[in-house]
């Protein structure tokens, strides 16, 4: 079991470390677009990345309709805490 707050820090730690995004703009609200500048092929390598976080398998559909980091987190909490 993931704790939203350790999926933030996880996603945050992934954005910044590997995506070179600036902390201070890596908020629960933040646009992934809008206000990372992340694009489609970004995202892609983000599921990725989370994949071998969570060690689970990222069906890429739970995550079309994201737009913030905090849908980040939701779609991810739901994978990891509803496959125990």
């Amino acid at each position: 079991m993931y704790t939203k707050e350790e999926i933030f820090n996880t996603i945050k730690d992934i954005l910044v470390k590997d995506f070179g995004c600036d902390e201070a703009k890596v908020k629960i609200e933040s646009a992934l677009v809008e206000d990372l500048d992340l694009d489609s092929i970004d995202a892609v390598d983000l599921i990725v990345k989370l994949q071998s976080k969570i060690n689970q398998k990222v069906n890429p559909e739970d995550f079309r309709q994201i737009r913030t980091i905090g849908d980040v987190v939701d779609a991810v909490e739901k994978i990891v805490n509803n496959n125990h």
